[in-house]
């Protein structure tokens, strides 16, 4: 066959069956993918029942050829969309777009009933009411059970807590206070932390009643000598929180300062001399704010650092009194110049006398007379009485007497500061300027005596300890310091020079010398001395040469105290068991130790200003210039 012939019967083959097909295609349309012209594969037919005809009556049996049983239906309609008798569909009509309301009939699943069996016997089961039947909005329903009323909620805020923030931020600063050490400070951080950073002093109003009293303290400063330039008061508005909590701080601050300067930590004594060596008892920081911030009375705990002690409360009642009665009197304005000295010519001599008050005078030679009136100004004002005009003590002479005397008296105070606050109930006190030994039993002299100090170039130290034992018929060691200065030329110059005086020399185990002085009459400590191990080495004992007492200037040791009757101190300290006609039997059978019967406290002084009961003044002599020492140190401080 040929192919031409062939193809026409191809074609017409083909379009015989295109023909066939048109009536199945009108009834369900052949769906095409637009892209590729292929027929998409056919979709299950959807059978839904008309709401007009129910699937049990004989028309819808009828139309869907089906058994009288109905027939669960299942599918996916889009809202919207009206089923159509496929039969009445035209192929090629347009798709109606009106949307029209679709009914589906789908019959209630039945649910099985529940088995009694299963119900827990502690329950009863009731039958579930229908719902009502919804007939407007949704509306809300009213608990069958009104709740509880809650319990009303009161926020109590801690006292002081509102300023904790304000408290934190400033405490680095706000405490930043002069002459308070590192450590300090950082106890006072601490005492803050540990309080939650809530204030001490101050209340929503200003200072509390703790707050007030610790600033009338500072306030009143002045009257134990301190100057209350260095404690000054914050200044505050009571509606600044922020104020108000550095406020705080800073009175606490200054409360710590306070409390040091008034147990003597103004001046370091230690470095104005090496032989003034008290222990000073300084309080810490956390102490002070403990003590403080619990106290009934503060401003009554802050005043209790300065000395308890009655020579000291004696000072500040003259000093009050010395404030009270201020001497006006204008002075005499003497030019600066040239020191003078006695035989020297000068115009300002008549105006030295007239300020002394030696009277008037056209003379203008420096003479005997005007050294001698200047050089017992110059021991009364703490300086060196050499009868010389220089400048410090031009300086001296333009001060009014009150207040040299003033300054005297804060001088002296300071001194009482560096002892104890509780020198012992039965106690030994030797006040070297004046020379003499007490003790003390129960707030009374019981025993008092003269004494020898030490030289000026061998001062006798300053300090406090307590006396344990007494050794009768003493050997004295030469100390280095003599060794040096006497025996060592004496020896080189002559090697008996030791025998001869009754001293033993010995080598030690590092090849130098040892000079020792046998127990005797002519023993320097003489027959017993008094034991207080301390670290200058020195203590109080007896001598050979008793005559020296009757001297009224008698600076004349190498640092020890001699005392004038040792046995009779030797009654107070070794109590009634050892008795004085005992401890003399001991006398020349050799060297022997004693225990007292319990340590006593022993304090070597240095009182230049003494108020008696009467309220007058007694000056001792600045033997070692250690009253003008502190004057010094005070002065620069200030």
């Amino acid at each position: 066959m040929r192919p031409r012939h062939w193809a026409k019967l191809t074609s017409a083959s083909a379009l015989a069956i295109m023909m066939g097909c048109l009536p199945l295609r009108a009834e369900t349309p052949i769906q095409v993918d637009a892209t590729l012209g292929v027929p998409l594969p056919e979709q299950p037919e959807l059978k839904l029942l008309d709401s007009e005809h129910p699937a049990s009556s004989p028309a819808a049996i009828a139309h869907s050829g089906a058994a009288s049983e109905p027939e669960i239906v299942t599918g996916t309609v889009s809202a919207g969309s009206r089923l159509r008798d496929p039969a009445k569909l035209d192929a090629t009509a347009p798709a109606d777009v009106e949307d029209e309301p679709v009914t589906l009939d789908i019959p209630a699943i039945e649910m099985p009933v529940t088995d009694p069996a299963l119900v827990p016997a502690s329950k009863t089961v009731e039958p579930t009411p229908p719902p009502a039947p919804q007939t407007g909005p949704l509306q809300s329903v009213e608990p069958l059970v009104p709740p509880p009323e809650m319990p009303q909620v009161v926020i109590t805020v801690p006292p002081g807590l509102e300023f904790a923030a304000a408290v934190a931020e400033h405490l680095q600063d706000a405490v930043a206070v002069p002459r308070l050490s590192e450590r300090e400070r950082n106890e006072i951080i601490a005492a803050y932390q540990a309080n939650e950073n809530k204030p001490f002093w101050i209340d929503g109003k200003g200072w509390n009643e703790a707050g007030k009293r610790i600033a009338a303290q500072l306030g009143r400063a002045s009257e134990d000598g301190l100057r209350p330039t260095d404690y000054p008061l914050p200044v505050f508005e009571a509606s600044d929180k922020a104020k108000l909590a550095e406020a705080d701080i800073r009175l606490s601050a200054l409360a710590v300062l306070y409390a040091r300067d008034a147990r003597g930590g103004r001046i370091d004594p230690r470095r104005l001399s090496k032989l003034i060596t008290p222990t000073l008892y300084l309080p810490s920081a956390t102490e002070v704010l403990s003590e403080l911030a619990g106290a009934t009375d503060a401003g009554a705990v802050l005043a209790a650092y300065n000395p308890p002690h009655e020579g000291y409360q004696r000072l500040k009642a003259k000093l009050a009194e010395m404030r009270e009665h201020l001497d006006d009197t204008p002075l005499v304005r003497i030019p600066a110049g040239p020191p003078l000295k006695l035989g020297m010519r000068d115009e300002r001599v008549p105006l030295v006398r007239a300020r002394l008050g030696l009277g008037p005078s056209e003379d203008q030679v420096f003479d005997r007379s005007t050294s001698l009136a200047l050089a017992d100004f110059q021991k009364k004002a703490g300086l060196p009485a050499n009868g010389i005009l220089s400048e410090r003590t031009l300086a001296a002479l333009g001060k009014p007497a009150a207040a040299r005397g003033e300054e005297d008296i804060v001088a002296q105070m300071e001194r009482w500061r560096w002892l104890p606050p509780d020198l012992g109930t039965d106690h030994i006190m030797v006040n070297v300027p004046e020379m003499r030994v007490r003790v003390i039993r129960s707030g009374k002299v019981v025993h008092e005596a003269r004494t020898i100090i030490g030289k000026p170039e061998s001062a006798t130290p300053i300090f406090s300890h307590k006396m344990d034992h007494v050794i009768v018929n003493p050997s004295w060691y030469v100390p280095p310091s003599i060794l040096k200065k006497e025996f060592l030329p004496g020896l080189a110059a002559d090697p008996d020079y030791a025998a001869k005086r009754g001293y033993v020399v010995t080598r030690t185990k590092g090849g130098g010398i040892s000079v020792r002085q046998p127990p005797g009459e002519r023993n320097a400590l003489g027959w017993i001395k008094f034991m207080f191990p301390n670290e200058h080495a020195v203590y109080l004992h007896d001598t050979p040469n008793r005559r020296l007492f009757a001297g009224e200037r008698r600076a004349l040791s190498h640092g020890c105290v001699r005392v004038e009757n040792p046995f009779a101190l030797a009654d107070q300290v070794l109590g009634p068991e050892w008795t004085h006609e005992r401890l003399k039997r001991l006398i020349g059978s050799g060297e022997r130790r004693i225990n007292l019967p319990q340590p006593l406290p022993i304090h070597l002084v240095y009182n230049t200003i003494v108020v008696g009961a009467d309220g007058r003044i007694t000056r001792f002599d600045d033997v070692y210039g250690f009253h003008r020492l502190v004057r010094q140190a005070l002065e620069q401080h200030g």
